[in-house]
């Protein structure tokens, strides 16, 4: 009996490390998504208090995961009040942004690090490592986006841990097309390395998916379901799998899904499953690209230019100015946050604002700083410039007039409501613009008094005229807003002369060098041309242009006869002003373009969200 009691003695202690080790293993984390705090709808921040409160009563929860998402308007008082939520929590918790913290941001998505630490994470547990990052789109309406600078960083990340170290990657967009226009570089870029799970949301639901072969989890909305029940997602990893669990409040857990942590799900040496169709550019041999420059950082703004140089801002807030002829860089500008408004340059001074909280004056010829003007929030808005004065706008609620050489303010009109993204129109001694606050302003350009404020009654920031650049003619304003409606606005007194929905556009606009046509992109293939003159709405011309569902909101300048439009897939479309024939088309990337800056000869210069900024050449 006593051999009995030793052989079994020194079993335990044979095993008693295996034990530990496997104890050590496991580990279980949750998972909050989809919070949507809105400003008088209590219902989210009592479903987020439940979640918490339920959360911090589960045993051995070693984290949670928060995957975008966490206000409906994304200002910096919401984001705020979600902190103030989570911060209840016993666990640590590790935050991404949603769209809704990139799309609609007063802060240029500058406020959301300030409260949470950083736009991304990295954090080691239990040998695996965590990765979260922002999958955009930021400041721009379009297809989800991951920057090529957060791609290079997590490729470091990944490289410092080892290829062997299990990787967990958290989004709150799904790595598909259709979601994030650059998926493929996403899952190209990680498919070296020991990639077990993609985290995310956005859809509101469950879902198991594969991007590319890599595995992918969506976890249902934190808000209430159709049975009123709040809800968010447990994982428990083991030694060889990862367990998937809904938890609704006041329930057992069910689990619904389960990863293989020995498994391989994906060729490591493989390419994605298909790429974006560039065919197009055959049917348009005569579109080259004259030059090309791949910066490497993600590009909100388009280019603007002086003739002789090209100056682009820049997602770390660099200006950075190009040769116009050859693309070769001249010389670079440093701000201390992202810019995410077009420049504008005139008499030598380039300026822009910054998210830094101030406008910037730089020399044209060697980029040397010649003045800023400080604002008290930052400066999201493009520039505009005319009879030395510049013009731009900014999330403190303000419109400024400045000095275009000295920097001195002018004048500032202070009764903005909401935050101001949009390019000012200069005309008729006024300048016009839309604020995220549903309403836009005309104002005096001596005095920055107000002539008038034009709305269209609707409630909800989701609806202003805020992201479209209105232009001029035949003494009416046009807009097109995100309620899909063109616009046309009496000049002098702000009244509405007409309003159509007969072509569902949105935010996008332009007009023709002689002032006869307004142009628009609609959300579905389609460009459209309305007259210009007289007091209703009369369309002159549609072209399907073949680019499928568009949101992204870039206008349509003309230059010698030719109407230019492109779209959140890399598209640039140039058209006949007075027919609608399509001349050409020349695919960049798979990318949201930003408003192109025609210039004379077919010449089209080009920046898009991925980096790219390029000079297209049209042979005849």
């Amino acid at each position: 009996m006593k051999r009995n009691w030793l052989i079994l003695l020194l079993l335990l202690i044979c095993l008693a490390p295996l034990t530990m080790q496997a104890q050590n293993k496991f580990f279980r984390f949750a998972q909050i998504t989809d919070i949507h705090f809105a400003p008088g709808n209590p219902n989210p921040t009592e479903d987020l208090l439940r979640t918490v409160a339920q959360i911090n009563a589960t045993d051995s929860i070693d984290f949670v995961l928060v995957t975008g998402d966490l206000t409906d308007n994304g200002d910096r008082l919401c984001m705020e009040r979600v902190k103030s939520c989570l911060d209840l929590l016993k666990a640590p918790y590790h935050v991404v942004l949603g769209n809704h913290e990139t799309k609609w941001s007063e802060s240029g998505c500058t406020a959301f690090a300030d409260i949470y630490g950083g736009e991304r994470f990295e954090f080691m547990h239990k040998g695996f490592l965590f990765l979260g990052f922002n999958s955009g789109p930021l400041m721009r309406m379009a297809y989800g986006h991951v920057v090529p600078q957060d791609i290079r960083w997590m490729i470091a990340e990944m490289e410092k841990a080892g290829k062997d170290t299990p990787v967990i990657l958290v989004t709150h967009y799904p790595m598909l097309d259709g979601d994030v226009d650059n998926w493929y570089d996403v899952t190209d870029a990680v498919r070296p390395y020991n990639v077990r799970l993609f985290i995310g949301g956005h859809y509101h639901r469950n879902r198991q998916l594969s991007y590319d072969g890599l595995p992918g989890i969506l976890m249902r909305s934190n808000l209430r379901d159709a049975d009123g029940k709040p809800g968010y997602g447990i994982y428990e990893v083991g030694p060889d799998s990862i367990r998937v669990f809904t938890q609704r409040i006041g329930e057992p857990k069910q689990q619904w899904a389960a990863i293989s942590l020995t498994h391989s799900y994906y060729d490591h040496q493989g390419r994605a499953e298909k790429y974006p169709d560039y065919s197009v550019n055959q049917a348009y041999p005569q579109v080259k690209a004259t030059w090309t420059v791949q910066t490497g950082v993600g590009i909100y703004c388009s280019p603007a230019t002086d003739g002789e140089r090209v100056f682009v801002a820049d997602d770390l807030g660099c200006l950075t100015a190009y040769n116009l002829k050859k693309g070769k860089r001249l010389w670079s500008f440093t701000a201390e946050r992202r810019i995410v408004g077009t420049p504008a340059v005139a008499e030598g001074v380039v300026v822009f604002g910054s998210a830094d909280k101030r406008v910037y004056g730089v020399n044209a010829t060697d980029g040397k700083l010649l003045w800023t003007l400080d604002a008290s929030a930052p400066v999201l808005g493009a520039a505009a410039i005319a009879d030395g004065a510049a013009y731009i706008g900014a999330s403190d609620h303000t419109f400024r007039a400045i000095d275009l050489k000295s920097g001195k303010l002018l004048w500032a009109y202070t009764d903005v409501q909401g935050y101001i993204e949009t390019r000012p129109l200069l005309a008729d001694g006024k300048v016009i613009f839309g604020a995220w606050d549903n309403t836009l302003y005309a104002l005096d350009r001596q005095t920055g008094r107000e002539c008038w404020k034009w709305t269209h009654g609707l409630s909800g920031m989701h609806y202003s005229p805020a992201a479209v650049w209105p232009v001029e003619a035949d003494d009416k304003v046009f807009i097109a807003d995100p309620k899909r409606a063109l616009t046309a606005i009496d000049l002098r007194t702000g009244k509405t002369v007409w309003r159509t929905f007969q072509s569902q556009v949105r935010e996008s606009v332009g007009l023709s060098e002689d002032g006869q046509r307004v142009y628009a992109k609609t959300m579905n293939d389609s460009i459209v041309c309305y007259a210009a003159q007289g007091g209703e709405a009369r369309q002159l011309w549609a072209t399907n242009a073949g680019f499928g569902y568009e949101h992204a909101p870039s206008m349509l300048p003309e230059k010698d006869g030719i109407v230019y439009a492109s779209t959140n897939d890399g598209l640039v479309c140039a058209l006949d002003g007075k027919t609608g024939r399509i001349i050409w088309q020349h695919k960049v990337g798979n990318s949201l373009i930003n408003t192109v800056v025609p210039l004379e000869g077919q010449r089209v210069l080009v920046s898009s969200t991925d980096g790219t900024v390029t000079l297209l050449q049209a042979k005849k």
